[in-house]
């Protein structure tokens, strides 16, 4: 496994996949890391749908808003992961909301979402974090239940390209000591 800094440094969005399959392992291996992200109380939210069937991508792609620049990865990668979280879990206690942003599940899910992106990276697989979509008409598509939300989708597969690497802030743009 390459070198976590190296991993953040190197991971980017892709857009565009090869034929190649993503393999058992490499999906076991990423939903694994998964497994393993911090969430809200250790509530674990997410749940995390798989979907390989052509039909089923070509759905998930007319749910795109138009001019989504990922809607050929919906349908070219091999896979595709939708990252769904169960309402009313990560930040309620005893089914009291209990932080000022309500519903906390779209941080855990941040999380979730970026280990996976992260562990496919690490197997020299690629993937691009889908948001701009038809929520309901996706969650309709994979059968969600009403108690969760669909909120991202992660096409993911071999990168058929290298894309290049964005203009980043440095470190002292964004970081304050003590006080703002």
């Amino acid at each position: 496994m390459a070198d976590f800094m190296e991993l953040v440094r190197t991971r980017r969005t892709v857009r565009k996949f090869t034929e190649d399959e993503v393999t058992a392992d490499q999906l076991n291996t990423i939903l694994e890391a998964a497994r393993w992200t911090p969430s809200w109380a250790n509530t674990q939210c997410w749940e995390i749908v798989t979907v390989t069937r052509q039909d089923l991508k070509e759905s998930l792609q007319e749910t795109l808003f138009k001019g989504n620049p990922a809607s050929k990865a919906m349908t070219q990668a091999p896979v595709v992961l939708a990252i769904c979280g169960r309402k009313q879990t990560s930040g309620y206690y005893k089914g009291e909301v209990t932080t000022k942003f309500g519903d906390w599940l779209l941080f855990d899910l941040g999380l979730v979402t970026q280990s996976i992106s992260l562990a496919a990276h690490s197997l020299g697989l690629s993937s691009v974090i889908v948001g701009l979509f038809d929520h309901d008409k996706a969650k309709q598509v994979l059968q969600i239940p009403e108690d969760s939300e669909l909120v991202a989708m992660l096409p993911l597969g071999h990168p058929a390209q290298e894309p290049q690497t964005p203009d980043r802030r440095g470190v002292e743009d964004f970081t304050h000591s003590e006080t703002w």
